[in-house]
């Protein structure tokens, strides 16, 4: 076709920085984010300070290209540096504030951060990888301070005010009518985002400002999200960058509530408060709300839309937050896709169905949303699409626009990853007759028994189902006969008893005998920030124990 041209008429690279620059026009008044009593914006105030940030960054070196850490909670800071790093044409390295201060050492020099911004809570942490870096000689960030909002410091660090520079202080060195550097092209880096690894081995996963533009528009719709919500920070925003979702409500021009500590209380409060619509979080969030006391846990004025990932919700978690209005999403994805890559998409002939097959569906991950282009179950040799039968298992396969560009430094692992032209999760699943996709395990955690697979989100879904028991996490534990065998680490609700056998009765009266734990164990459940289960930390103690069966005394299933 003659007389097509590619120009700046009808092409800009995508970027969700283009989300802030329509919300600061368009809801120009209405309130960005809250936090506390005491900091309210708007979406004028909000643009002002993110471009004065990012010229304060580039009058402090900040060039194309460079890495800008920060170390913080849900604050107002967090929310503001996912635009005001891009708009100085950097790198958002979002560091996990439970990490300590010898693997943010490790991130530091990994990414090669000129500055990391650091609340005042994780300040000795930071000042202490700083030192361990300073030791490996290489060069260090500076270093900005993060106040809390009203410019108070607790009593124990009085001494802070002075020493470093200060982020308002950034902020207000920065000139309004700096001109934002937006991307060359749209694949450039926007974010670094580490995955849970070992101080040996960090994976810098690297998002491009098409991916994050895209996966923030796909989280609106599988949110839910209308025009100006209310959004509850439950979800980390060092996490996927809050699974896209700092620039998914800036699209909407919607309100960040930012909280720095979440709990039951904090969450019900927040809701009554500010009329909350949306909020996200892991299961075990959803847990902790569902299992309040009944003086914190009450029916919503008005129905939240929760947006949950990772393991599937347990059917009881689901039942008693739907109860009290709450409308749950189960969604899929890793650090790798931007957070969020499929949706179990609901339809309404489900809603006839009782609860208990509603939920079974609901705890499906389902199908790829609108961003990704595609969601497979293959066989991870062949690369065949394994049969739609539900029970054959499969590796989780995704390839699309919001799949990573690779991993920061580590092009062997970036190759292993897209081997075949198609990400490889390390999840198992099966596909229904539908097309939905059902995750059965982590290829890791996947026990096997006698030579039978058992899906340990199987076993843990029927332990959830006990009355008793609030969180549940199982692992093989090793056999000298069968191989591994179920062992479930179980933590009870606050008040109530059970003991190893009426457990294993339980769990055997509703799974096949195989299956079903044969080692129980009463305990607190090891989590990551983000709420995950650490089942590598349970298969240690599990492997600790030794074998349950010897092979002189082999006890029958």
């Amino acid at each position: 076709m003659e007389g097509l041209v590619k120009c700046s008429a009808n092409y800009i690279p995508l970027s969700p920085i283009s989300f802030l620059e329509r919300s600061a026009v368009v809801y120009r008044d209405r309130i960005s984010i809250v936090y506390g009593s005491t900091v309210k914006f708007t979406w004028k105030q909000t643009r002002e300070r993110c471009v004065k940030l990012a010229s304060g960054l580039t009058q402090h070196g900040i060039s194309r290209g460079d890495v800008v850490a920060v170390l913080a909670p849900n604050i107002p800071a967090m929310f503001e540096l996912h635009f005001g790093v891009p708009m100085a044409g950097a790198v958002l390295c979002t560091l996990n504030i439970r990490h300590d201060s010898a693997m943010i050492s490790v991130l530091l020099k990994h990414s090669e951060a000129k500055v990391i911004l650091v609340d005042y809570q994780f300040l000795e942490v930071a000042i202490a990888a700083l030192n361990i870096l300073s030791n490996t000689k290489a060069k260090r960030p500076l270093l900005v301070l993060i106040p809390e909002s009203d410019n108070s410091y607790p009593e124990t660090s009085n001494t802070i005010s002075g020493k470093y520079l200060e982020y308002e202080n950034l902020i207000g060195t920065g000139r309004d009518d700096f001109e934002i550097r937006k991307p060359n092209d749209e694949w450039d880096p926007i974010s670094l985002n580490y995955t849970s690894g070992t101080t040996s081995s960090p994976k810098g996963v690297v998002y491009h400002h098409r991916g994050a533009y895209l996966n923030s528009l796909a989280a609106i719709l599988l949110n839910g999200i209308g025009p100006n919500p209310v959004y509850l920070w439950t979800v980390p925003m060092f996490h996927c960058n809050g699974w896209c979702l700092v620039w998914g409500v800036a699209a909407q021009g919607g309100t960040s509530i930012c909280l720095r500590n979440v709990s039951a209380q904090t969450i019900f409060d927040s809701i009554f408060l500010h009329r909350v619509t949306n909020m996200a979080g892991a299961p075990t969030v959803l847990n902790m709300m569902a299992n309040a006391p009944p003086s914190v846990k009450k029916k919503l004025p008005s129905k939240v839309e929760v947006m949950t990932g990772g393991a599937p919700p347990p059917p009881q978690v689901m039942f008693k937050l739907e109860e009290l209005g709450f409308g749950i999403t189960h969604s899929y994805g890793l650090t790798e896709t931007y957070g969020p890559a499929t949706i179990c998409t609901w339809k309404p002939e489900w809603d006839s169905m009782q609860p208990q097959d509603r939920a079974k569906i609901k705890s499906r991950q389902g199908v790829q949303h609108l961003a990704m282009e595609d969601v497979d179950i293959k066989d991870p040799v062949s690369m065949k699409s394994v049969p739609a039968d539900a029970k054959t298992m499969g590796e989780v396969m995704l390839r699309g626009n919001t799949v990573m560009s690779g991993y920061l430094k580590n092009s062997k692992a970036t190759e292993e990853a897209f081997q075949g032209g198609w990400f490889r999760t390390g999840d198992l699943g099966v596909k229904h007759p539908d097309g939905y996709i059902e995750l059965k395990d982590r290829s890791k955690d996947i026990i096997i028994s006698g030579g039978e697979n058992i899906s340990t989100i199987e076993v843990e879904s029927v332990l959830f189902s006990h009355p008793s028991i609030l969180e549940a996490a199982v692992v093989g534990r090793p056999d000298e006969h069968w191989g591994e065998t179920p062992c479930a680490f179980v933590k009870l609700k606050e008040g109530q008893k059970a003991n190893v056998e009426e457990i294993i009765k339980f769990c055997r009266g509703r799974l096949p005998h195989y299956m079903a734990p044969r080692t129980v164990v009463f305990d607190d459940l090891p989590k990551t920030s983000t709420g995950k289960t650490q089942k590598f930390v349970l298969r240690e103690k599990a492997k600790a124990m030794g074998s349950l069966t010897k092979k002189n005394n082999r006890s029958k299933l």
